[in-house]
């Protein structure tokens, strides 16, 4: 069983159903989904770098990677409408919550000079984005057999309604904000 679900329904419920008025637990945000996203703009001439990076989302994620296309056609891009530009994968339940507990114990330390998540992540309604220049970073996934260092985007979506609600969420199931 996940641990951070546990820490959710037994520490941090109660603590955000005192802290913001809450009088009902279902009230209380909580995450819905966490997106990862690899965009592959070199997809258009190597269709092997969709491949390879398929194989490390699967390792990274538990799960198969969907091919995402263009939705319409770039000409000075040299794409077309329908062309496979990028990998998203997406976590939910226990999943999700082992994804976020690797992430914020094992993963985000990892990183070199790292001073904390930006602050600045969040869209206006309680979802945090957070990119990663590298998918090295990762334990599962072996440097030896890496063909292409590759950019990562992690989306956490929650219930909350507006940014102070999702931080706060964040921050209590540990995610390590910059000050």
């Amino acid at each position: 069983m996940a641990r951070l679900r546990d820490q959710y329904r037994n520490d941090i419920v109660p603590a955000m159903m005192k802290e913001l008025g809450y009088t009902n637990p279902m009230s209380v945000p909580r995450l819905e989904k966490i997106v990862l996203n690899i965009g592959l703009g070199e997809a258009i001439q190597n269709q092997r770098a969709l491949e390879a990076a398929a194989g490390d989302l699967a390792l990274i994620s538990g799960q198969r990677a969907i091919v995402t296309r263009a939705k319409r056609s770039i000409a000075s891009f040299k794409l077309r409408q329908g062309m496979a530009i990028g990998l998203k994968v997406t976590l939910r339940g226990t999943r999700m919550y082992e994804f976020l507990d690797r992430l914020i114990n094992a993963v985000l330390p990892r990183m070199r000079d790292f001073q904390g998540v930006p602050r600045d992540g969040f869209d206006g309604r309680g979802n945090y984005t957070l990119g990663m220049k590298e998918q090295i970073i990762f334990p599962e996934i072996d440097y030896d057999k890496v063909d292409k260092v590759r950019g990562l985007q992690v989306s956490v979506v929650t219930t909350a309604k507006n940014n102070e609600e999702a931080r706060r969420l964040l921050e209590l199931m540990g995610m390590p904000f910059a000050r």
